[in-house]
Parts: structure tokens; sequence; C-alpha cells
């Protein structure tokens, strides 16, 4: 077996010397403005990065509201299991526990549906500014093409 190592062109290239603008620059292309389609392409990283931080901020709330949420819920644990274990009427302690769990459904629906809220309104506002790029690059590419007699 041998320990060579394979052959790479691209092994000892320096990328953080390489300047995809200039060379683009110097590619000449009739009735095409290259500066112009890089700038094109620059708001588009800009909208995809703005897009991954308003997406990032929404999963961070939503993670932040499901800890309060467990808190929240642990705490009414606590609560519930204070109040049955105060109870000597086995009928009385039998109702409470039915409202206590007619609540707790009630309360885990209401955390439910406030989440998925949460998390529609956190994509929507991303595709929001993924789709208005779009518009916008899909019309900058229009006036990019060069015009035919």
């Amino acid at each position: 077996m041998s320990s060579e190592k394979p052959f790479n062109p691209f092994a000892n290239f320096d990328f953080g010397k390489f300047d995809v603008s200039k060379m683009l620059s110097d590619l000449k292309m009739p009735g095409m403005n290259i500066g112009a389609l890089m700038d094109a392409q620059r708001k588009n990283l800009e909208a995809l990065t703005v897009a991954n931080k308003v997406a990032v901020d929404g999963m961070q709330a939503i993670a932040k509201r499901q800890a309060e949420i467990m808190a929240q819920a642990l705490a009414e644990i606590t609560s519930i299991t204070q109040q049955l274990a105060g109870s000597t009427n086995p009928q009385e302690a039998s109702a409470k526990q039915a409202d206590l769990i007619k609540q707790a459904f009630e309360k885990s629906l209401t955390n439910m549906r406030e989440l998925a809220e949460m998390i529609n309104k956190s994509n929507t506002e991303a595709f929001e500014v993924i789709n208005k790029r779009f518009s916008e690059s899909l019309e900058e590419l229009r006036n990019l093409m060069p015009k035919q007699p």
C-alpha cells in the first residue's frame, strides 16, 4: 500500500486571493453588465442572510416560549399535587381531578396554538424577505438582458 497522496491540482491554490468579480469583469460578454450582475448576486446573498436571521430569531423566540410553558406546567403540577393531597373526600377529589385535567387539556391546546402561530409568523416573515428579493432579482435580470432591436 502506497503512502503517496493522490494528485490534487487545487490543494495548493490560494482561494483567498481569487477574485470572482475581477475574473467576470475581465470576461467580455456583449450587452451584459457584469458589475450589475455581481451586485444582484450580492443583494441575493444579503436577502438570504436577513431571511436566515429572521428564521433564527423566530426559532429562539419559540424555544424561549417553550421553556416558559414548561416552567409553568411544572409549577402547576406542583400546585395540583398539593391540592389533590389535601382532599379527604374521594368524590370531591375525583371531581377536582376531572376539572384539573380539563383545564390542563385546554391550556395545552392554547399553548400549542400559540406556538404554531409563532412558527407560522416566523416562516412567513422569512419567506417574505426571500420572495421580495426574488421579484427584485427578476426585474434586475430583465434590465440586464441586452435589448433586442
